[in-house]
Parts: C-alpha cells; structure tokens; sequence
C-alpha cells in the first residue's frame, strides 16, 4: 500500500539495498532506509529520480537490552521510507503522511498526534493550518526526540505521528499523554526535515539541497492496524513466535518470563538470517561479531527454555517461507544460510554447557568473597575458551546482580593479540596468518586456463577472510578467493601475479594479486568492492589486460636479454633471478665484473634487433628431454616436472618457462637499460624498461630537462653551453667575491697600527674586528705580520653570536719565546671556547663575544710570560 501510494506521488519504487553498508565507513550494518541513500542526501552522487520510495530491511543492536521486554523494540525491522531529493520539502511530506495513515491505511484521524522539534514554527504551523490539527494536540519536543541523526551524515529537525493505541495499553497514571515511556501512544511515522549534514564530531552545515527522509516502521505500523500487543504479535511474526514455542513446547502468552525468552529468539533469528542472506558471516569483529553475538545469545535463551540440539536453522527456514516473496535472495541462498547457521550454533553448542558450569563456579567464588565484579581475565577466558561474547557473559551476569570488569576483558584481548602478531608466519597475503589456507581442504585444486584467454566462468570453491574460511564475502571485506578454473596467473618464475575482477550481477571482487598456494591451489586476494559473492556460485573472472600485456612484454624480454648477455659476455651467464612486473624488468645474471658502456650498448642493440626482427613466439609442451635435446635453457636448480613449456622466439631463444608472454617480439616495442650493478659475489643485476613503461621514463626525462632548460633560461638543446657558461661565471664571481671580502676586511681594519705596544723588545698587534671569517682573519694575520717586521698579532671577530680568534708570530718573535698556540689557549677560554696550534700561527672558536676585549688584554700578559722565561 505504501510504496504505491508514493509511486502515485512520483517517486520511483527501488528495491531494499543490502544490509552491508556501500563505500560507507561510518556505518557497520544499514539501520535506517535513509542510511544507504546518503550519497543522494549529500550531492556527491546523482540520484535515478529525485523522488524515491523503499521498503528497507534495517538492523539496530543498541537498544539489544530492551528487546523482548517491550512491544517496540527488535534489532531487524522493515523501514517504509518516502525521500526528497532537494525536490518537496516540508509542505508536501506532512500532507502525504497525514493522508497515507488516515486515507488510504484507514487510521482513525482523531486517534493521530503530530510531534515537532521544539524550534520548528514552520512545521508547527503546516500541521495546524494545513491538516487542521488543534494546536493542544501538536507536541514540541527537544533534540533528543525531535531531531533525527545516526552517526555521521544528513540530519535535520523532525516531525513524529503517534498513533493512540487505547488506555489497555497505558500505565494508567494521571497524565499519560504522548511522549509517555509506556505502550499506549506508539509512534508509527517520522518526517526528518533533513537540512544539515553532522561530520561525526558534532559540527553541523547546511546541506546544498534540501530533502526529505521519512522513515516508518513496518511492524509498528501493523501493530496499530492490527490491534495487537506488541510487534511480536503482528500476523508475520506471530507466525514464527508460535513456532519457537513449538519448538521449546511452551505457549505464548502464558508466562511472561519464558516470553522474554521467544521473542528474543524471534527477533534475533530474523536479523541472523536476513544478516546471512547478505554475505555477513560470523566472527569475532565489526559486522560478524554482531552475527555470531546474535546467533550464541538465541542459542542461549533456547537453553533458558530447555530447548534441546540444534534448533535455530529451523526456525531460519520459516523466516526464509514467510519473508522470501518480498526478499528473494532468502530463497536463493537459503542453503547457505541453514549451513552457516547450524555450523555456529554446533560451534557453541559443543562449549556453552562447559562455559555455564565455570560461570556458575565463579559467581559462586564471586557471592563467598563478597565481590560483584567478575575478573576481565575470567571474562575473557569464558570468550576465548567457551565462545561466550562479552555482552553474553554480561547480560549472564546482571541477571544475577553481577558486573564485568570490562577494561580488564579488553586488556586480555589485546595481550593475547599481540601474542599471536609475534608469533605469526606471514604470507604475501596482507601479512595474514598463514593458517587459514592450510586449513582448506587439500582435495581442493584449481586449473590456470589463462594462457589463450583473459575471462573465463568457473565455480567459487573456497572463500576466506584473512583469517577464516567462510561462506560468503561481501562489501567491503579483504579476501580470497580460489575457483576450479582461472584465467589469473599466479605470481611465479619472478614474474607478478594478475590483477583483474570476479564478478557476478550482484557482486565484485577486485583482484589485488594472485598466487599458487600449497597443493596447486591459486588465491585470488582482493577486495569485496560491491554486493557479495558465495561458496559454490558461478562466477566470470576477467584479468586485467593491459596489465597482462605490460607485464608479458617485460618478461618476453628477459628471454630475447639473457640470449643477448651469453652472446656478448660469454656461456657462463646463468639467470640468477628475475622480477617482471607493468612497470619494469629486472634481471639478475652471473658475471665477475661490471659491464663496460661497450658491453651495455651492444647487448641493449641485440635486444632492440630481435624486437624489430619481429620474431614468432611460439609455446609447446613437451618432456623434459626433449625439451634439453632441443636445446632448451633451464633456469639452474629449478625441478621440473615430466612434462615442461617450452617458448620459441624465432631461431634466438629457446628457454623452459611456465609465464606468459607476447605472441611476437615486435610488440615488446623497445628496450633500454637503465642500470647495472653488482648484488652479490659473481651476481649482476640489469634494470630495464619496455614499451610503455620506457615511453613514461623518456617523458618524465624531457619534462625534468625542459624544466631545468627553463630554470638556466634556454632551451634544450642548449642546455650543455649554457651550464659550461654559467659554470665559468660562477668560478669568475667566487674569484671576485674573494677579493672583496678580503678588501672588505681591510677596510674594516682601518689604521691599526697605532694600537701596536712594545713587550720586552716583541711588537704585539691584538685588534678587535667586526663580522670577519677565519680565511680573512688569517690573510690579514700575514698582511700585519709583514707590517710589523718582528712580532705577534692577535685577531678576534665576533659574527653571528660567535667569536673567531687568530694568533700568528714572526720568526724573529719565536725564537725570543713567543708560541702563537699557548697563547691562544691562554685566552680562549675568555670568549667562551678553546683551541691552539703551532708556533708560527692558531686559531680558535667561542660562545661568548662579550669577553673578546678581555682575551685581547690577556694577550699582552701571555705574551709576556713567554718572553720571560
């Protein structure tokens, strides 16, 4: 009724979006109908119609304590939605609303109360002037009720429509109205005004458009229409409830704590199968932790009613009869459900007696110590050993008047993590545990048909998350996937694995990489990129293939490159190695000497020679035998099995390879190399390029010699002149620039002469200069030496916050007793530093330029010492 009530307003009926959230890091699970519309709210995509109806399945865990105990809350439910894309607004969506409930459902308009946010005067207005709502009857309500936002993304005011259910559904107190916390005014529609966009912190911004997001929930629409308790007993569940009972040989509605217990099981295995249904498998983070803490808290409270072995994938097969009309990929994977519910249920079944009897142990040690807090090491082994997810052993607990010490619990997890991280053998396999492939099943093998062809249809026989296997992969998720047949190549022989995709019509995996693992499997490891993928499906793999082309080119080269090597350096060259990738060719090959320019030259124009000879590259399978009688070159050491590749490249190569290659040596295009060096005693190593990847060396080469052209203001071609030019006016300036320094220092000394004093026959020039280098001070210590004829000059220069200090004595000064170093040292320590040299000349550092005219006035004391001893 619903979605063709909107058709008949314009909007276009679209189908429930998978319960994995797309591109949508803020959101675990979808719970709302707008959740997977918001690329839509926020103008980042453009919608199929800017008016849009859906019937949304939604999952919400954070009110988990509450289900079961009212008549509203369930962690799965259907959400009706109606959505403006910056189309109607506030005018239209509350006349529909209105006109929905009252025309076409037949809701009893006096029975109908409107909500708005505190601050929405327009809104108020709309509800008493258009619809005709007394103003006593409409509500305002503060932003905890009235102001709709989940996480992150659109958000906006709203306006609520509760439905008057009748005083047997009220607590009976005086002045129970609407808002009330009991079940007498139940809310059925809400009206988000979505205006605003929220980035997770708090910080809100006008969106660009704005729009409308209503969102109703199905059940409680029928819990109004039907006139029933609660959302367990509309005729849809009601159907499933009756069959737990059955199950657990209870009668509904006859005690109310075993009624707690059947619609948790109710709600819990609804939001499990339809979870399942969407490739989310169980595990012990994110998404699957939310799966299997579900799927073990059903299982349990089938033990709180006596309910004996495996029940739940029973109950998952009404859900899948009851449900599959409106969702039909219930009934499309319904076998993948049943066995992915039975297997974890089986999985906790094995332990959760075990774990009941150690936590009834320890509740018992809890009361006789007086404690009400269980240990988190105690929590965590109850997890680790028994399956127990936290909030089980919590909600275990507080049933009994007990708490969990939950810092404790997470410091186990992460202790036993970072245990398991040192001990971790890691694969090429995003540094995951090599375990989860050894634990596939060794029959399991797969078949490279990709010689000839780039896509090809095969089975899924293996799925794994990085550290599990599973059933199914979905949005989001890192990955592996192993088919029977692949057309992918799996990194070997030095050269890189395929890239590509593995699609159906309703999921795509983006292939990363590709391997061989043990038992002649081959793992295609990827990222789930949209919809989800099962065990057993048929899929189409398509292999990248320009990627393929590139990287065939390269190792193509490396065959027509080591034929080359022999030719010019002698038989010795063995392969010692290789790396093929798109982008480039490495080579690494036995040899006792680096190559000269001639060497390189002449094998870079084999090479090139055999590429424009356009030679057939032809492969044949053949005996290891025959394939040496041909002449054939084997890699040294390699083990071969019976039967052997052989590729031909005309009459030049002949070489044993299992990688793939070009069909003719023309379309490796060209080669160059752009190093060779050594990597190990008697190892060499070529780095080389081909087609593309040369064509991208050479453009990024011209774009860095234009750009230094440029820089030197010329052209190119004219670069080498203009650097030589440049080069000899650098040389001519640094020549000048001496000169003026130097004269810059004389200048600076001006007539210093008459400072020179007389001690004991010895002249003694000690003088204070500003910003002076010690190459100046020591040219102009010889210029005042030579004016001096007989005697010693001290120089000191303060620059920068630093003190430079010279000393240089004449011979004549020397053989009276002056010593150009001690005296040095006698008076660095004045400006904060230390230093000496010979006889005839030192020189020394300092902090401090403060103290320069003392160390200058010590001069003359130091001299003196030395000239009376």
């Amino acid at each position: 009724m619903f979605l063709d009530f909107m058709e008949s307003k314009g909007h276009l009926k679209m189908k429930s979006f998978s319960l994995v959230p797309h591109n949508d890091n803020s959101l675990l699970i979808i719970n709302s109908g707008m959740a997977p519309l918001k690329p839509y709210f926020t103008g980042q995509e453009i919608p199929p119609r800017r008016r849009v109806t859906t019937c949304q399945k939604c999952i919400r865990t954070g009110d988990i304590e509450n289900i079961g105990k009212t008549a509203r809350h369930g962690t799965f439910f259907e959400m009706l939605g109606n959505f403006s894309f910056g189309d109607y607004f506030k005018k239209e969506a509350i006349a529909w609303s209105w006109e929905f409930l009252t025309q076409v459902v037949g809701l009893d308009p006096d029975r109908l109360y409107p909500s708005v946010y505190e601050d929405d005067d327009e809104a108020f207005e709309l509800w008493n002037k258009q619809q005709g709502i007394p103003a006593e009857r409409i509500f305002r309500f503060g932003k905890e009720d009235n102001f709709w936002e989940h996480g992150s993304g659109p958000c906006g005011p709203c306006s609520e429509i509760y439905y008057d259910r009748g005083e047997k559904y009220g607590c009976g107190k005086p002045g129970c109205t609407v808002g009330c916390d009991c079940d007498r005014y139940m809310e059925v529609w809400n009206n988000v005004f979505s205006q605003f966009n929220n980035d997770g912190h708090g910080h809100y911004t006008d969106l660009i458009q704005k729009n409308i997001d209503t969102g109703m929930g199905l059940e409680r629409l029928a819990v109004a229409v039907q006139d029933v308790d609660s959302i367990f007993d509309v005729d849809t569940l009601r159907a499933l409830t009756d069959h737990v009972g059955e199950v657990a040989h209870a009668v509904y509605h006859e005690d109310e704590k075993k009624d707690v217990s059947i619609r948790i099981i109710t709600d819990h295995i609804r939001s499990v199968t339809f979870m399942i249904s969407d490739g989310i498998m169980p595990s012990n983070e994110g998404r699957g932790y939310v799966l299997r803490r579900l799927l073990r808290r059903a299982a349990r409270h089938g033990r709180i009613l006596g309910i004996d072995g495996l029940f739940l994938s029973e109950l998952a097969k009404v859900v899948i009869a009851t449900s599959k009309d409106g969702y039909p990929e219930l009934e499309e994977k319904k076998e993948m459900i049943l066995k992915v519910i039975s297997e974890e249920e089986n999985k906790f079944n094995r332990t959760i007696d075990q774990g009941l009897t150690i936590l009834e142990d320890l509740e018992a040690a809890m009361k006789e110590e007086g404690k009400t807090t269980l240990d988190g090491a105690d929590a965590f082994k109850l997890y680790d050993t028994y399956g127990f997810p936290l909030d089980l052993t919590k909600e275990i607990l507080e049933e009994k008047g007990f708490d969990v010490d939950e810092e404790g619990f997470k410091e186990n997890m992460e202790a036993q993590r970072q245990a398991a991280r040192k001990a971790r053998k890691t694969t090429n396999y995003m540094g995951a545990d090599v375990t989860v492939y050894q634990s596939i099943d060794p029959s399991v093998t797969s078949k490279f048909v990709g010689y000839d062809k780039l896509v090809s249809d095969s089975k899924i026989l293996v799925l794994t998350t990085e550290d599990e296997i599973v059933e199914a992969l979905t949005d989001g998720q890192n990955g592996t996937i192993i088919t029977e047949e692949t057309p992918f190549y799996g990194t070997m022989g030095g050269q890189q694995g395929d890239i590509g995709v593995i699609e159906t019509e309703s999921g795509s995996f983006t292939v990363k990489d590709t391997i061989h693992l043990q038992g002649g499997k081959i793992g295609h490891v990827g990222t789930m990129t949209k919809g989800m993928l099962t065990q057993g499906e048929t899929v189409t793999l398509k292999v990248d293939e320009k990627n393929r082309q590139l990287t065939s080119k390269n190792h193509s080269a490396t065959h027509v490159l080591q034929k080359a090597l022999r030719m010019v350096l002698g038989s010795h060259v063995e392969q010692a190695g290789s790396y093929v990738s798109k982008d480039r060719l490495r080579f690494d090959f036995t040899h006792f000497q680096a190559m000269t320019k001639e060497e390189l030259a002449k094998v870079e124009e084999i090479v090139n020679d055999q590429i424009a000879a356009a030679l057939p590259v032809v492969t044949k399978e053949t005996t290891i035998d025959e394939a040496k009688k041909m002449g054939a070159m084997a890699l040294f050491g390699e083990k071969y099995g019976s039967t052997v590749r052989v590729v031909c490249m005309g009459d030049f190569s002949l070489e044993l390879c299992g990688g793939t290659h070009v069909s003719n040596t023309a379309a490796i295009n060209c080669f160059k190399i752009i190093s060779e060096s050594g990597i190990a005693a008697g190892v060499r190593r070529i780095e080389a390029l081909t087609s593309e990847g040369l064509i991208h060396y050479y453009e990024k080469l011209s774009a860095d010699l234009a750009e230094a052209s440029a820089a030197a203001k010329t052209t190119p071609d004219k670069l080498t002149e203009r650097i030589e030019t440049m080069q000899g006016e650098i040389k001519a300036l640094q020549s000048e620039n001496e000169k003026l320094k130097n004269q810059m220092a004389k200048d600076a000394v001006g007539n210093v002469m008459d400072q020179v004093v007389e001690i004991n026959g010895v002249k003694l020039l000690a003088v204070a200069l500003k910003d002076t280098g010690m190459n100046e001070l020591r040219n102009l210590g010889d210029q005042f030496k030579e004016k001096l004829g007989n005697g010693v000059v001290v120089i000191a220069s303060a620059a920068d916050g630093k003190v430079n200090l010279m000393a240089t004595a004449t011979d004549e000064a020397i053989k009276a007793g002056a010593h150009a170093g001690n005296l040095i040292k006698g008076i660095a320590a004045l400006v904060g530093g230390g230093g000496g040299g010979r006889p005839n000349m030192a020189q020394a550092g300092g902090k401090n330029p403060d103290g320069i005219q003392a160390a200058l006035k010590k001069a003359a004391e130091v001299l003196k010492d030395q000239l009376n001893k």
